[in-house]
């Protein structure tokens, strides 16, 4: 094993204050106490990072990988969650059934997913299973069997999923809104891949995907709960030791750089009396300076629901005004980060005779944070960022996803105490200053699903990216 790093080096580095670095003080015991993170890095340059929770009967361990449908090309488009499915039918050492007895004779509980970026393999288990838990998950990684029969049969079964999440309106419209917005780039397409390729895909692909992708400096194996880092460290060199340290034909595969292209994707049903909208703008990376900034900008906006009944009394702005007109069933700010860009706008489910209201209010909103954002709602922002943060790390999943997350996206992880601190460094003018960059007078993209008959055109909403002033 390498090197030993311990993450507490916090306020180094730029971004962070010194009014900031003083604040620390001010902080809570449970701020300036939190568990340490400890990371290692081995011979063949797979990280493996751990909180331990003294007390805790419990743990989740897991793998995190530097590979997602964002690497796929538009041939192999869907194998990285194609593999998530295969991961789970059979190894060379067990089958499909052995696989599931043993981890319900452990009660535990063994899940994956998929996104653009990375994909993730983890376990929660009992203390004292941690090192099953190790040994099966690099077990269904590198072991896989992907029999021709299993992958006929799985085929149906993400066809099916498909169907079912293509149901899912958010999930559908936030799709489009990739695809219009980063159209002709890998992150435009989506992560389970077009029918046709689905249908078509070979147990080669999947081999080949493999050894392209699934290289230890690319993947991370991360732990939260009952565990011991040395352990850990131990169980990782057994278990992912092999793996090799660069593809095997020594030619990493560079990440297809996201092309933003101003545009709006539309699909209007007449017979609907509904509609659901995203706009959004393209932002900034996950290691960017505006990265906070946009954090609270998206709760300054905030999100609202109809059926929750708070109406008139939210703080936020925008839904304020929502809730006194009646726009929206409901209306949900996103801010989504990746390597190199990012997407920052709002979805809304809204009846079909209010769209190019709650259209206007949108853009009003999201533009009025260039202009006057008050200290008020900025502070607000804070308190509300940090709660959210602090209730992210309740559960072992959360800290090991976290632990996993944070290695790949930023070669480390942030304490709360530096969080915190960077938060606190955020100034209002600074939410302007982020505001303008990425809003004032910028192309966007729109994606929008139903009743859309009211729908403004693309120009109105490029004319609405900025406010005239005399």
């Amino acid at each position: 094993m390498a090197s030993r790093v311990a993450i507490s080096k916090a306020f180094s580095r730029k971004g962070v204050t010194t009014t900031a670095r003083r604040s620390l003080s001010s902080f809570p015991d449970y701020v300036l106490r939190a568990p340490t993170t400890d990371v290692s890095t081995l011979d063949n340059g797979l990280r493996v990072g751990s909180e331990t929770v003294v007390g805790s009967e419990t743990a989740t361990v897991g793998v995190w990988i530097d590979a997602g449908s964002r690497y796929e090309s538009a041939a192999n488009n869907g194998t990285s969650h194609f593999l998530e499915h295969m991961a789970f039918k059979g190894t060379s050492k067990r089958s499909q059934q052995q696989l599931e007895m043993e981890i319900e004779n452990m009660g535990g509980h063994l899940n994956a997913y998929t996104s653009r970026e990375q994909t993730a393999y983890f376990a929660k288990v009992f203390k004292k299973d941690v090192g099953k838990a190790v040994e099966i998950i690099s077990d269904i990684l590198l072991n896989s069997k992907m029999e021709e029969s299993a992958i006929e049969r799985e085929r149906e079964v993400i066809l099916r999923e498909m169907s079912e999440v293509n149901k899912n309106q958010e999930e559908l419209v936030l799709d489009h809104l990739h695809a219009t917005a980063f159209q002709g780039s890998s992150l435009g397409r989506t992560i389970l891949g077009s029918e046709e390729n689905i249908r078509s895909l070979t147990r080669d692909d999947l081999v080949d995907y493999i050894t392209t992708h699934y290289t230890a400096p690319r993947m991370v194996v991360a732990g939260a709960g009952a565990i011991d880092h040395e352990e850990l460290c131990g169980l990782a060199a057994e278990h992912f030791g092999g793996l090799p340290a660069a593809p095997k034909n020594g030619v990493e595969v560079a990440m297809e750089p996201a092309v933003f292209t101003g545009s709006d994707y539309r699909v209007k049903f007449n017979s609907e009396d509904v509609a659901h909208m995203a706009i959004a703008f393209p932002t900034a990376s996950w290691t960017s300076e505006h990265a906070f900034p946009l954090m609270l900008m998206q709760l300054m906006l905030g999100s609202y629901d109809r059926a929750h009944g708070i109406g008139k009394n939210h703080a936020s702005n925008l839904c304020q005004d929502v809730a006194e007109n009646e726009l929206a069933y409901s209306l949900n700010t996103f801010n989504t980060c990746y390597k190199d860009t990012g997407l920052f706008g709002c979805y809304a489910v809204v009846p079909d005779n209010k769209v190019d209201d709650t259209a206007w209010y949108i853009m009003n909103n999201l533009i009025r944070l260039v202009h006057n954002p008050s200290d008020s709602e900025v502070e607000r922002a804070k308190v509300s960022l940090k709660a959210a943060m602090l209730m992210n790390l309740d559960g072992h999943n959360n800290v090991a996803e976290e632990i996993g997350r944070s290695l790949l996206n930023y070669g480390r992880r942030m304490t709360p105490a530096e969080v915190f601190s960077r938060i606190d460094a955020v100034t209002t003018s600074d939410i302007r200053a982020t505001a303008y960059k990425f809003f004032n007078d910028q192309e966007l993209a729109i994606a929008a699903v139903g009743g859309i008959h009211e729908l403004p055109d693309y120009t109105w909403f490029r004319r609405h990216s900025y406010w005239l002033r005399y």
